[in-house]
Parts: C-alpha cells; sequence; structure tokens
C-alpha cells in the first residue's frame, strides 16, 4: 500500500518524490522533536515507582506470582512516577491490582498531573489488570500518582500505553423503527456523515414562559456573540400532559425551526406526576404546584405513586402512564405530519445518583425502582407511541452514565439509536485540577465508557451541558460527541446562567462556534430531510476518486492544524503528501476516517503545501488529489 502511493506519486510530472517519511505527522522543527520521550506501552514494577516500599505480605490475602520482587501496597503513603510522551495526546493507565479489604468494592484514586479521578476497585484475592482508563498526557514529563485518600491496594505493576483512536465507521445509521420515515432516514444519515470528524452546535430554549416568552433568547444571545445560530433546538414537553396541561407553542416552533429555518429538533419530556396520587382521579386537572418528576425519596415527589405500576395493567400508574403518552402522542403526530423528525430523549437522566449509591435514589420518579423497572417503562413507550399511535420520525436517544453498573440500565440496541451524556461539572466532579469557573474539558473517559457501552455502533452524544468543551480539547482527545446542548439559560430570570462567563469561557466559545469543526445553523445541507444531506452537507459520500472541500483549522494556541474533507465513496483509506523542497512527500496512507489532526507545536509561520489522496478499490487517485491541494500556514 505505501510502495503503490510512492509509486503513483512518481509518476506525476509535476514532481519526483524521495523516499517517504512514514510518520503520521507534518515535519516539526528540530526544537520540537522529542528525543527524551518514554517508549509505549511504559511499565513500571509497583515497587520500583518513587515513595513506594516493598511488600511481599499484605494484611489480608496476598496475591502470589509478582511480576517483580514483590509489590507496593498502598496504605499510609503513596507513590507516584513520571512519564515522558512526545506529544499531547490520549493514553490509557492500567493496574494490575489486588483488594482484599472490601467485597463491596473499594474507591481508589489516582492523579494525572495533579488532577484526581477516583473508581470503584472491586474485591480480588489474585492479581487483576484494573482499567483506570485514558488520560490526556501532555508533551514531556508528566507525573502519575497513586494517593491514600482510601487505599489499601496493592499495586504489582502499573503500564500506560497510547489510547487507540475510535473508530466512528462502525456506528449505524440504520434506525432501530424499521418503519421509520424517510425524513428521520435521512437525518440519521447526516448525522451519520459528520459524527467523529464535526460537532453539531445545539441549544435548549427556555420553557415555561421565561425570559418574559421569549423563546429565542438563548439563539438570539448566541447570535450576537459568536455571529452563529446553533443548528439543534432542545425543546421539552413537559408541558402537554394530562394534569395542568397547556399549549406553550412548543410543537408550533419546532414545525417553524426544521421546516422553515431548516434545523434540527431534539426533545425531552419532564412528564409530571400528581404529588397526592391516592386521591387523584384519572382526567382531573392538578394544578402544576401539587405536580412533580422527582423521585418518591426526596420529600418532593409522590409517596403513594409506586413506579412499578406503571408496566402493569390494571393499575393506576398504568392508566395515567397511559393518558400521558396519548397527549405526547398528540403533539408529536403534528411533527410526524409536517415532516418533522425528532431525536428523542425521553425518560432522561434515569440512573441520576443511583449509581453512586446503589439504593435507588435516582432524581426522577421514571427511575426511582431501579434498571430493570426503568428498561420495562422504556419499552413501554416505544411500543406504545411506534405500534399503537404510529409515531415512525422519532429517533430514540438513551441518556446514559459512566457509572460501573450503568449497562444494566441500557434498554437494548433495537430500542435505541444514540447513546447520550449529560456533562454537569462545573459545580462538581470537575476532573481539571480547578475549583470554579467554566470546565473546558472534553470529558474523554466519559465518550470512552459511552463509547464501550455498545462497541462504538451508536452514536453518541452531549444531550445537555453546561460549559461547551473547547474545540482543542476536543479535537486532541478523541472525543466525537455528535452534539452539544446547553441547558436554556436562567440568569435573566434569576436562576442559572448557564450562557454566563460563570459557565462559558467567551473567547473559546466563539471560537468552537466559528470553526470548522462546529457545524451551525447555517452550515446544515438544503436536503437535510430529503437526501441525507448528500447535495449539499459537510463530508458528503460521493462518487469522486479523491477527496474534495478540504477544510482547514487552525490552533494558534497549540500550533496545530486539522484537516477535515468529504468522504469519498469505497475509500477505505487516504493519505496525505507535503511538498517539500521541490519534491512531495508522503506523510501517511494509513487513516482511515475522513479527518486528520497534526501534533501540536508545528513552527509558526512555515507553510506547506499539503495534498489528500484516497484508495478506491486498491487504487490512489493522486493526480488529482495534488491538482486539490491546499497550503497552510502555521499559526
Amino acid at each position: 500500500m505505501k510502495n503503490y502511493l510512492k509509486k503513483a506519486i512518481s509518476a506525476l510530472a509535476v514532481c519526483a518524490v524521495a523516499s517517504a517519511s512514514m510518520s503520521a505527522v507534518m515535519p516539526v522543527n528540530a526544537a520540537g522533536s522529542s528525543s527524551a520521550a518514554d517508549t509505549f506501552p511504559f511499565v513500571i514494577e509497583g515497587e520500583d515507582m518513587e515513595g513506594a516500599s516493598l511488600w511481599t505480605q499484605n494484611y489480608g490475602p496476598s496475591p502470589k506470582n509478582s511480576s517483580g520482587k514483590g509489590f507496593f501496597y498502598l496504605t499510609n503513603s503513596g507513590a507516584s512516577f513520571t512519564v515522558n510522551v512526545p506529544e499531547d495526546g490520549m493514553y490509557t493507565i492500567t493496574a494490575r491490582t489486588a483488594q482484599t479489604l472490601d467485597k463491596n468494592g473499594r474507591m481508589e484514586s489516582v492523579k494525572v498531573n495533579g488532577v484526581k479521578r477516583m473508581m470503584n476497585m472491586p474485591y480480588s484475592e489474585e492479581w487483576t489488570d484494573f482499567n483506570f482508563g485514558s488520560f490526556r498526557l501532555n508533551k514531556g514529563e508528566n507525573t502519575i500518582e497513586f494517593i491514600n485518600e482510601y487505599g489499601y491496594m496493592a499495586i504489582d505493576k502499573v503500564t500506560v500505553s497510547v489510547t487507540p483512536k475510535h473508530d466512528y465507521s462502525v456506528a449505524t445509521d440504520e434506525l432501530s423503527d424499521k418503519n421509520a420515515t424517510p425524513e428521520a432516514k435521512s437525518l440519521m444519515k447526516y448525522l451519520k456523515s459528520v459524527y467523529g470528524s464535526h460537532i453539531i452546535a445545539g441549544q435548549q430554549e427556555i420553557y415555561g414562559g421565561g425570559h418574559s416568552n421569549n423563546y429565542e433568547w438563548e439563539n438570539e444571545y448566541l447570535e450576537d456573540l459568536t455571529g452563529k445560530v446553533p443548528a439543534i433546538r432542545g425543546v421539552d414537553f413537559m408541558n402537554y400532559n394530562p394534569l395542568y396541561g397547556w399549549d406553550d407553542g412548543t410543537t408550533e416552533r419546532c414545525i417553524e425551526w426544521a421546516t422553515k429555518r431548516n434545523g434540527i429538533i431534539t426533545a425531552s419530556w419532564h412528564i409530571n406526576i400528581p404529588k397526592d396520587f391516592d386521591n387523584y382521579v384519572l382526567g382531573e386537572p392538578v394544578g402544576w404546584q401539587q405536580c412533580s418528576y422527582k423521585n418518591y425519596q426526596s420529600g418532593e415527589g409522590s409517596m403513594s405513586f409506586d413506579t412499578r405500576n406503571v408496566v402493569v395493567k390494571g393499575t393506576k400508574e398504568y392508566e395515567y402512564f397511559q393518558l400521558a403518552m396519548k397527549d405526547l402522542a398528540e403533539q408529536l403526530l403534528k411533527l410526524q405530519d409536517a415532516g418533522v423528525p425528532v431525536i428523542w430523549r425521553p425518560l432522561h437522566e434515569a440512573q441520576g445518583n443511583e449509581g453512586n449509591y446503589s439504593d435507588g435514589t435516582a432524581w426522577f420518579w421514571w427511575g426511582d425502582r431501579g434498571a430493570e423497572t426503568y428498561k420495562e417503562i422504556w419499552k413501554l413507550l416505544y411500543k406504545t407511541l411506534t405500534e399503537e399511535y404510529g409515531l415512525h420520525n422519532l429517533i430514540w436517544e438513551f441518556n446514559s452514565y459512566d457509572y460501573s453498573n450503568s449497562a444494566t440500565w441500557y434498554p437494548g440496541d433495537e430500542y435505541v439509536d444514540i447513546v447520550a451524556y449529560d456533562k454537569y461539572n462545573v459545580q462538581y466532579n470537575r476532573g481539571d485540577g480547578k475549583n470554579s469557573g467554566p470546565n473546558l474539558l472534553a470529558i474523554a473517559s466519559k465518550f470512552d465508557s459511552l463509547y464501550a457501552l455498545t462497541g462504538g455502533k451508536k452514536m453518541i452524544a452531549m444531550a445537555e451541558n453546561d460549559t461547551i468543551p473547547a474545540v482543542d480539547n476536543l479535537m486532541v482527545e478523541d472525543a466525537g460527541w455528535l452534539y452539544f446542548c446547553p441547558w436554556y439559560d436562567g440568569g435573566e430570570d434569576g436562576g442559572v446562567p448557564f450562557l454566563g462567563p460563570e459557565y462559558q469561557d467567551m473567547d473559546e466559545l466563539k471560537k468552537i462556534y466559528q470553526s470548522d469543526y462546529c457545524i451551525t445553523l447555517d452550515e446544515l445541507p438544503v436536503d437535510l430531510y430529503t437526501n441525507g444531506g448528500n447535495n449539499g452537507g459537510n463530508n458528503d459520500p460521493q462518487k469522486d476518486t479523491y477527496p474534495k472541500n478540504i477544510k482547514v483549522n487552525y490552533s494558534t494556541k497549540y500550533h496545530q492544524v486539522q484537516f477535515i474533507w468529504d468522504k469519498v465513496q469505497g475509500a477505505d483509506k487516504y493519505g496525505i503528501a507535503v511538498y517539500l523542497a521541490g519534491k512531495w512527500r508522503v506523510q501517511t496512507s494509513n487513516i482511515t476516517t475522513n479527518s486528520y489532526v497534526t501534533p501540536k507545536n508545528l513552527t509558526p509561520g512555515m507553510s506547506y503545501k499539503v495534498a489528500i489522496a484516497a484508495r478506491v478499490n486498491g487504487k490512489w487517485d493522486t493526480a488529482n488529489a495534488i491538482k486539490n491541494a491546499v497550503s497552510v500556514t502555521i499559526k
């Protein structure tokens, strides 16, 4: 493959090719090289870490057959080591460990460059490879520490390895509903076409008459700040219910957004129940003050509404949920009749805090009786809407967590189209070592967990968030979230100002909205709902034999470049060549996605001519690739 590409370029009259460098990076000045970088995978014996002591017997059952002289037993003091990496990137830390103190599992902590991550380590009397996850390491020296917070963990050895890139091509664009509308199929096809190489901008609208009934407040604010409008509008169908239901115009705004402005709709459903369910009469109105969507343990929810009965025919809870679904379906059918598909995220955040405490204290009533009941409710909703009401315009999005038992809440591939995560890490669980202010992390470890949940088969979205991650973090950390969607801004109404400086870094907010990596309303294809964006969308599959529409993103902070190009139909590999000193030099011919990110710290001011070729049916069209070459200057 490599020789074929080099021979093809050699045949061109425009230049001769010298021997090719097969590194997957663009040329870097000598001062930026990392000759002192460690070799990966990097392995260190537990007893050889800084501050470690040699153990051969711990306080409980001791594992046998240590890999070195013995092991390190984390008790009153921790241990650390440093590792030197050539470029910023993601690295996985695994440890050969044993934990014999707590049969219910024990929390253990690792710090990477001062930022702590805590995980529950299961009981084991034998050596077990425990994965602490993927971490961003910075070019140069990085410190990894095992700290005494809970402790009593035996460490035989630690391995640091390069985290493999995600394979976004395995995600499906086939909907779980085999009778899905053409519009839903087309939207799903478009979402898949940009997944992993772009992120779509979204924004939740206010509800309940906030902002003095100005439901465009968030979008107008963002347009004034960035010059761009989000592509996705987030709404909630909470106010359509059998209790105090009132028409706040949500359905009409969805139709206008999709049909008049060519935008995308995502919807959630905070379905309320009467607090005094015992005395509630089915079909009778109840004031909103006497309703709640919280769990029964909170003191604010219904103590008499038993979530388990929602799936039991003949119960009052079952009949109430049937009424709620009927009201909901009436609105969703209006959208279907108007040709509007919906990224549908019902029964969201079901696991809530349950994953922390495993005692049923989920935030919402639909999760307060555990995973099995929740999955039955999800399936009941899915089947009722699709089979009884004939709703086929829904792209079903499951809201997950990354707790150790989160997989038990997953309804199943046949009931889910997209997996989502809600990111709120400004106030709690920051993970960036700071105490306040915007949190710009791409939360790559969360993305990794959700990717593993389905083996990458389902696209992964950031369905709600506070801070929008920095675009540089998203690119470097390979966190290919399908879209982001900050919750509505309540600052003007005395609530949480999610679009204000406490939660958003204004420079980074403008940067991501104005980047080629982020898709905004004006960049959605005109055939979004008819042909999957194939006649005007970003990264559309095409019949050409070389990449077109090459987009270049620059990072002035990291002196880094990202290339994104249209997918070439039938291509299994892409290659990059750079014109240097009068010759084309192949940099890599093993790219499997339609994007490429250089390492950081390229030389500012240096200019390059870059050609991107595609391999189709074993052949490289290098002639057209060179004709279509782009020029870049490192910033």
